[in-house]
């Protein structure tokens, strides 16, 4: 099960934050498919055609809001 299913880059959430959810097109029809923590930072993957790509990584001195995934 994926934890984190949207992350919101950014210090004024409401007007300049980049939203990113899983689920969403983004980049020519690539779907984003995981949002990973990994050491201190955050993962972006997206796929297309059954391929798993890495997108984007944020580092942890960025502004970042976390939702996660609540179906357990």
């Amino acid at each position: 099960m994926k934890l984190i299913r949207k992350i919101s880059i950014g210090a004024d959430y409401k007007n300049e934050a980049m939203h990113y959810s899983v689920g969403q097109e983004v980049y020519g029809g690539h779907k984003i498919c995981d949002i990973l923590e990994d050491n201190g930072g955050y993962k972006i993957y997206i796929t297309k055609n059954k391929e798993v790509l890495p997108w984007k990584y944020f580092n942890s001195n960025m502004a970042v809001s976390i939702e996660y995934n609540l179906d357990y």
